[in-house]
């Protein structure tokens, strides 16, 4: 038996450098995912850092997903070994690794989602992600299908860039930039000349290691901008912001014609 999931097509394709258009899933629902799914993305954004999801959710979206086109990539909580092997095992392939601000931060990171001798992630034989012990080779293989994103939030991590994203391992540096644009004294305010300026930096050093970029841009113009100034792998929205935008534009259209 093969795993459908191997070798990693999300990750042979990022380290290629091909344009990947992503979508964020913060609805935690199997039928959203699933219907996102079909919309054709290369990769959509399973998050547990700030949506309501857990094991027990995720599970689900990724039954949604099997099939699909679009690679399923986790944003764990936090960069925890523990956590990271737990999703590990329910069969994410792809991670992106919030608030990473160090050298250090980074290559926990990676050793978190390698078996030893290459890092630390724990063994369990029978589990989802290895068809339950019927993959003959996941242990031969699984640690070179498995991608690491780490996620730039702060000033310490824009500091610390050029160590981070010469980790062995780390194979794309992702934006944040709420968090980064806060961090930078711009509170909501992405767009801040001063914010735009830390981004391409960022997009600069990742591309001088020869590691491609990516950010969450769900306004079109930002997103294209990005990808003028080398980001390649960038979400261009979320099930949540869609379904809001759409229910209220459908609600408006009607109401409006009454007032």
């Amino acid at each position: 038996m093969k795993t459908p999931l191997l070798p990693n097509r999300f990750r042979q394709e990022l380290t290629e450098g091909k344009t990947l258009i992503g979508c964020w899933c913060a609805l935690a629902n199997p039928i959203s995912t699933e219907v996102l799914g079909l919309a054709g993305f290369d990769w959509l954004v399973l998050d547990g850092e700030h949506a309501p999801n857990d094991i027990s959710t995720f599970i689900p979206q990724l039954m949604a997903l099997k099939g699909s086109h679009s690679a399923p990539v986790v944003r764990p909580p936090c960069n925890e070994p523990v956590i990271i092997k737990r999703l590990l095992d329910i069969g994410f392939y792809n991670f992106l690794i919030p608030f990473v601000e160090t050298e250090e931060e980074a290559v926990r990171a990676v050793a978190s989602t390698r078996y030893p001798p290459a890092g630390i992630r724990g063994v369990s034989v029978g589990h989802r992600s290895n068809a339950f012990g019927t993959e003959p080779n996941y242990f031969a293989t699984i640690n070179d299908n498995i991608t690491v994103l780490v996620q730039i939030e702060t000033q310490e991590g824009v500091d610390n860039l050029d160590a981070i994203a010469a980790v062995d391992g780390v194979d794309g540096i992702f934006v944040g930039p709420g968090d980064l644009s806060a961090a930078l004294g711009y509170l909501g305010q992405p767009n801040h000349p001063e914010v735009q300026k830390v981004i391409r930096h960022i997009f600069e050093r990742a591309a001088a290691h020869g590691k491609p970029s990516g950010i969450l841009a769900p306004v079109e113009a930002d997103a294209r901008r990005y990808l003028e100034w080398g980001a390649s792998f960038v979400a261009v929205g979320s099930d949540l912001g869609v379904f809001r935008g759409a229910t209220a534009a459908l609600c408006d259209k009607f109401k409006k014609s009454f007032e």
